[in-house]
């Protein structure tokens, strides 16, 4: 090694050398600046080799509200000491836990907290990725925070030690998830020898329990897997500002030329971890959720190398159609299923998979191995026709129109999504990798698809039905499950299948947008802050605003169908949901070629009726628009599929039981807030008896007595947009009558009394944690009342984290933020915790008590600093079409229609004072004030190990105690 890459180097202020010029030869070994971007994004970009072999992405907008970077190191949990599961996970938790130059273990997210910035990190099988933002003048100063990560971190004994309890947590989050049981069931059974085998989360019996028992010194683990494979030449790093790319590189050089360079070589496993022996196996699993479905999965090579020609692409394009001829339209022909997935995903550098997954009715559970012999029907029907480049040719050109026309993304996504693409692609490409096609390979595809036979599958069966066969037992998570080969002759079967008639490519795509011209920009609304009433009508009203910020050829059009009968009682609650799925299921095979082609739609259902949304290129967005209407409006149930859509509706409510006990507080604290609002046990005994012949009558009156309101932004005309509102009135009956004005109001919400503290307990018997909720009620919105609370939550988010979870550990999810609910505000703390509720709710009075402190002595910078921050983040712009379309929309739906918010909030910001901030808090969050309103909820687990069980086994108070949790 170098000197140079030994050496600290000596800092400057962040964004300068000591000349104030660009870092010189002593830092960058090389630069990129040809980097292939799309047409329309104006942010300037650049690579780096830094001299100690660290890639960097430069990503230069003097236009953005925030900064952001990310830094990737290509190793994850595959790279854990065989004895030490976890130790990976456990690192990235422990790099935010203070460094030799900022050792305050808060410091980082204290500094962006006060800056308007968030942070996060995550540890995959061979990745693992830190990133942040920040306000843009603020970005220097995190990164120097930020590098420090990478250079001296503590790993101090007490952290270590406290920061234990937070990885134990998350995993025991994960344990009643059936997504993590399932993946740790996938590595449970492949090759014991390989390192895709290991238990990466981690818990304490992993990291403390069993390394005590063998003598095994946690820290100087953590300590020696930092050392050997947090290296500079297998770190890639994005970093985004206002700077000029001059500039940044000058940052980014002087800060992170530090980071060691070890010459380590990051790990790959060219060898599957199913070796031959380990397919042609079928597993059955028993889901803690009432879930049905098959995975029928290919073991395949990594094929990343191949993103120029796509072949994975392809196949998943074909497999996972869901148009005519499509094998999604066969198995719901057959009534067998209602969804398909088809496609390839990494398993870690080396190799990966290719899957088909479906989801099963109760129909398809009698006819699994039909469903798989259908599959290799279609496998057989794409050989016997050979690669089609017509096909491709087509993929091609839609990818490279969404990467000609791509929104601008967050800085924050931005700089996430590419820094792992760093680590894959040549700089050149790291923009474009997975958009731009341009070798046709067709012998690629042929060889991908040989990897698609019996001999080389494996299917993994889910249901509640074959809970007798789930014998075994996976030892991390406790999933029951059966392993069993695939019968010989059930092989052979599939091996000779032939493609059928019923099976056949996709047609040419008929929604391929063939304008995508500018519309002229000349409408009074380009200017205009808020949109226009364009058509207002009995029975309708269109908001319109023509686009001129974002100039792509798109728009954002969102229709609310509004009807008291959707909310009347529990069973128009429900046949409001019921027919919301039928009416997907019945567009899915026309829209989904308007997927493809990038016109994202959706239907969805909430207490005020029907909403219809449609997103992206604007010249075909009509005829999809009005095809869902006419099925709205002429709806007609298909028996067949109104029963397969009624059992997947009263399966989401009753699986709603296995949700994490959070979001059982969020729904327990909207019954007791809401003025109406249905119970699940309410809703699922109406649902029972739900017929086609009652949804049929249900949508023929909703469509009868019904306000449509709408807005449409974008690249629009006046003229056309009035042509397509019309087009829906149209649409709607000749018989259709408007609403009243009273059946326009929206919902209100219980009013609290002053002084008043309520509890609500229920219990939970699925997750061994509890959860409590705490909420300050702080009466109606108005605007000054408005962001004296937002600046009250800003104050308080990172002490909240910092006291509950940092420091007293009492559960991974700790979170603190304001409630907004049918025009009534106030502050929420949320803590989910192996701890009794009780003693969560006194631990949170208590970090009330010492807010008031917290306030009381902050000083005036900190607190101009906090109001800074919040301002920006108020002022931050829309970076999409369609976020800022959904801003309006918001205003309108929520019938308050102040479209220019952001600057007048900001404006009342300006003039809160401390004083004001601190009596406000008096009033509505203080325990000493005779006004404050309290509402706690308490879900208490009565799983094994739950507090609930401990409670009443130990005979023990609700509060089990005052002390810290050690």
């Amino acid at each position: 090694m170098s000197a140079v890459q030994n050496a600290r180097i000596p800092r400057s202020p962040p964004g300068r050398d000591q000349a104030g010029r660009n870092a010189g030869p002593a830092t960058i070994a090389s630069r990129h600046d040809k980097i292939v971007k799309s047409q329309e994004d104006k942010r300037q970009y650049r690579g780096l080799e830094l001299t100690n072999r660290l890639r960097v992405l430069l990503v230069s907008d003097p236009t953005t509200d925030k900064s952001a970077a990310a830094m990737d190191v290509n190793v994850g949990y595959l790279s854990d000491p065989d004895e030490l599961p976890g130790l990976a996970h456990f690192c990235e938790h422990m790099l935010f836990m203070g460094t030799k130059k900022y050792p305050e273990e808060n410091e980082y997210n204290k500094f962006l907290s006060e800056h308007g910035g968030s942070s996060n990190a995550s540890t995959s099988s061979d990745h693992t990725t830190y990133y942040f933002d920040v306000l843009p003048h603020q970005l220097g100063p995190a990164l120097d925070i930020f590098a420090e990560f990478f250079i001296s971190p503590l790993f101090t004994e007490s952290a270590t030690e406290r920061e234990l309890s937070a990885v134990n947590s998350e995993h025991e989050k994960n344990t009643s998830s059936d997504t993590w049981r399932l993946d740790q069931l996938n590595k449970s059974t492949a090759n014991p020898k390989h390192a895709y085998h290991k238990f990466g989360t981690g818990n304490k019996e992993t990291l403390e329990t069993i390394p005590k028992a063998k003598g095994i010194d946690v820290r100087k683990e953590l300590l020696k897997f930092h050392q050997k494979w947090y290296s500079a030449n297998i770190m890639t790093l994005v970093v985004l500002g206002k700077e000029s790319l001059d500039e940044l590189e000058v940052m980014v050089a002087n800060l992170f030329t530090a980071v060691e360079d070890k010459s380590v070589i990051a790990p790959s496993w060219p060898d599957h971890p199913y070796p031959p022996e380990l397919r042609r196996k079928r597993f059955y699993y028993l889901p803690v959720k009432d879930l049905r479905s098959l995975t029928i999965d290919f073991p395949i090579p990594d094929t990343r190398n191949q993103y120029k020609s796509g072949p994975g692409h392809y196949l998943s394009h074909l497999l996972g159609h869901e148009g005519p001829g499509s094998l999604l339209s066969a198995l719901k022909a057959r009534g067998w299923c209602n969804s398909l997935v088809g496609g390839s995903r990494i398993g870690a550098r080396g190799f990966a998979f290719f899957g088909v997954q479906v989801d099963l009715t109760e129909q398809g559970i009698e006819h699994i191995d039909d469903i798989i012999q259908l599959v290799f029907e279609y496998i057989a029907m794409i050989k016997a026709m050979g690669p089609q480049r017509w096909v491709w040719e087509e993929q091609r050109d839609l990818l490279a129109m969404d990467f000609r026309f791509k929104d601008a993304q967050e800085p924050r996504s931005l700089v996430v999504g590419h820094v792992h693409l760093l680590q894959e692609f040549p700089m050149e490409d790291v923009l474009s990798a997975y958009y731009l096609l341009s070798e046709w390979k067709p012998e690629l595809i042929t060889e991908m698809l040989d990897f698609l036979t019996p001999d080389n599958v494996r299917v993994c069966v889910i249901a509640k039905g074959f809970a007798d066969k789930c014998t075994l037992t996976e030892p991390w998570y406790g999933s029951k499950y059966l392993l069993e080969e695939i019968d010989a002759a059930k092989l052979k079967e599939w091996k000779s299948v032939k493609s059928s008639q019923e099976l056949h490519l996709p047609p040419p795509n008929e929604f391929i947008p063939s304008k995508l011209d500018m519309e002229a920009t000349t409408d009074v609304t380009c200017e205009a802050i808020a949109p226009t009433i364009l058509k207002d009508t009995p029975m309708m009203r269109l908001w319109f605003k023509q686009d001129k910020e974002f100039l792509l050829p798109k728009a954002f059009l969102t229709f609310e169908l509004v009807s008291p009968l959707s909310y009347s009682d529990p069973l128009n609650c429900n046949l409001t949901s019921v027919w919301v799925l039928v009416l997907r299921d019945s567009l899915q095979q026309f829209a989904y070629a308007a997927e493809l082609a990038g016109l994202r739609w959706s239907i969805g259902n909430a207490k005020y009726g029907l909403s219809v949304t449609i997103d992206g290129f604007d010249d075909k967005q009509h005829v999809l628009l009005e095809k869902i209407f006419d099925h709205i409006v002429n709806f007609k149930t298909d028996p067949k599929r109104f029963e397969i859509m009624k059992e997947n509706h009263i399966r989401a409510i009753k699986n709603f039981e296995a949700e994490q006990p959070y979001q059982h507080v969020l729904y327990q604290q909207a019954l007791c807030l809401s003025d109406l609002v249905w119970t699940r046990c309410q809703l699922l005994e109406a649902a029972e008896s739900m017929t086609p012949q009652q949804l049929d009558e249900y949508a023929a009156s909703m469509v009868r007595k019904v306000h449509v309101e709408g807005i449409m932004v974008g690249n629009l005309t006046r003229e056309r947009a009035l042509k397509v509102a019309d087009g829906i009135e149209n649409k709607l009956p000749k018989d259709a009558t408007p609403l009243l004005a009273q059946q326009l109001l929206l919902y209100r919400e219980v009013e609290l009394e002053k002084g008043a503290s309520y509890l609500r307990e229920t219990n939970n018997k699925v997750h061994k944690s509890s959860c409590t909720s705490v909420y300050y009620a702080c009466g109606v919105r108005a605007l000054k009342q408005n962001v004296i609370l937002e600046l009250l939550a800003q104050t308080l988010h990172e002490p909240c984290f910092n006291i509950l979870r940092t420091k007293e550990q009492l559960g991974y999810i700790v979170f603190s933020g304001i409630r907004r609910s049918n025009g009534v505000q106030g502050l929420r703390v949320i803590v989910q915790s192996d701890r009794h509720p009780s003693y969560l709710d006194t631990r949170i009075e208590a970090f009330i008590e010492a807010a008031q402190d917290i306030l009381e002595k902050m000083s005036e910078e900190e607190f101009l600093k906090h109001r800074a921050a919040l301002a920006a983040q108020k002022l931050e712009k829309p970076k999409r079409l369609s976020s800022k379309a959904s801003q309006l929309w918001g205003e309108i739906t929520a019938q308050v229609y102040n479209f220019d918010r952001q600057r007048v909030e900001v404006e009342h910001l300006s003039t809160i004072t401390k004083d004001e901030l601190l009596q406000f808090f008096k009033k509505h969050i203080s325990i000493d004030s005779p006004a404050r309103m309290k509402l706690a909820v308490y879900v208490v687990s009565l799983a094994e190990g739950g507090a609930g069980v401990e409670q009443e086994t130990d005979n023990k108070t609700a509060d089990k105690g005052t002390g810290n949790n050690e």
